[in-house]
């Protein structure tokens, strides 16, 4: 493949799919992108972007009017195919062992289904979304049964690891984990991902790759599920918290993570699941870290209500409460499985004048979205949720405020 100009036909233009077909395009390769939305296909087919990533606009905008990038509704014949489509659970269905969400791979499998009509010999699908282990070979049953014989293609799995906010360089200087559905596949697709990471591409065969993620995910829930259970054993105990984990951390092997207002992103609150609904019930701690960040937020909804009822009872009139940030972490724009956006909703559900600040989006089809300083001026209780960029040079002293997210660091 280093010989040659590649064609990629990647499939999901979202967070993932948009930042790597940007930068392949940008290395050289010609690049088919697919999606089933039209007004993204839109704005990327002008040289513009329709979410919020640093220095992602000047990679598409480089891609496209190189004419390396376009978008499209359908796929295209390639060398490459490239999948990176969202992977989400059932919110309907439970696993009745455990009483957990069960993995949703339906994306996948359409995606897959899409792209075999274009598959010919000796090309190489990829699967980057993470994944329940088994879904790879999965993958592979379904273009058997579309026709593909999987014989002669490649078939691998190598799920991405970058931290939004830092994608184009994580794309790049991240180590790279790569298992093929046989040793063949491993390689072909090792000796592509070598040809624009710089990090390591380390081997290994599919279901260790798919656990691979989904281990680096549940343990960082665990870790986070650490901080956020002693953050609430402290508000009863009347500790700060922060300070408590500031002068715990001066040991010399305890790093223990700031606490938030619960866990939120299409990764780790979500991955965890994936090994509980495939545990048969073994996956205790894994399960508990999960139901312990997803309590978290219910609780920050009882602590802010309790304080509306007490100033309500005070003033004899129902308190304005900002809610500052939506996103599920600091400055970006991204929404989904957001413990601050549950919260925001949970608040008005309960009857609170809520007043939603999200500097990073203009608009949400739920909600009104109001400008920082004009939530933080009319608003009595200040809930402080997300710490974006600038959510700390605000004037609060004379406000009711809760920091759940330590952006004041006073």
């Amino acid at each position: 493949m280093n010989n040659k100009v590649t064609t990629v036909t990647m499939i999901g233009l979202g967070y993932i799919g948009l930042p790597t077909a940007a930068l392949l395009a940008n290395r050289g390769y010609r690049v088919h992108g697919v999606d089933v939305d039209k007004h993204a296909v839109d704005i990327i087919n002008q040289g513009k972007i329709h979410i919020v990533e640093p220095e992602l606009d000047t990679f598409v905008h480089s891609a496209v009017n190189s004419g390396k990038l376009t978008a499209n509704m359908v796929p295209a014949e390639a060398d490459v195919f490239m999948i990176a489509v969202p992977t989400p659970f059932h919110h309907d269905k439970m696993n009745e062992m455990t009483n957990s969400p069960i993995p949703n791979i339906d994306y996948v499998i359409s995606a897959t289904k899409a792209i075999a009509p274009y598959i010919r010999k000796g090309n190489l699908i990829l699967l980057e979304s993470t994944s329940p282990v088994g879904t790879t070979d999965k993958m592979a049953q379904v273009l058997q049964n579309e026709g593909v014989d999987i014989n002669e293609v490649y078939i691998a799995h190598s799920p991405e690891r970058v931290l939004p906010g830092h994608i184009m360089r994580e794309l790049v200087e991240n180590d790279r984990v790569v298992g093929g559905i046989n040793d063949e596949s491993t390689k072909v697709a090792a000796e592509f991902y070598r040809t624009f990471v710089e990090g390591t591409v380390l081997e290994t065969n599919a279901k260790t790759a798919e656990m691979a993620k989904l281990t680096e995910n549940s343990f960082r829930d665990v870790n986070i599920a650490f901080a956020n259970e002693l953050s609430m054993l402290c508000d009863d105990l009347d500790i700060d918290t922060r300070e408590l984990i500031a002068l715990a951390n001066r040991h010399p092997r305890v790093n223990v993570l700031n606490p938030g207002c619960g866990v939120g992103g299409h990764c780790i609150s979500v991955d965890p699941w994936f090994i509980v609904d495939k545990a048969n019930g073994k996956a205790k701690m894994i399960e508990q870290a999960r139901r312990t960040n997803d309590y978290k937020a219910d609780w920050v909804i009882e602590k802010v209500k309790n304080a509306a009822l007490v100033f309500e009872a005070k003033n004899n009139k129902k308190p304005v409460v900002a809610c500052m940030g939506l996103a599920f972490k600091p400055d970006i724009d991204d929404l989904r499985e957001s413990p601050a956006l549950y919260i925001t909703k949970g608040l008005i559900q309960e009857g609170l004048d809520v007043l939603a600040v999200e500097p990073n989006i203009e608009n949400h089809k739920d909600l009104d979205i109001t400008a920082p300083n004009l939530a933080v001026e009319k608003a009595d209780i200040i809930v402080c949720l997300v710490a974006h960029k600038g959510f700390d040079d605000f004037d609060v002293l004379t406000k009711e405020v809760f920091d759940f997210c330590g952006v004041l660091k006073s």
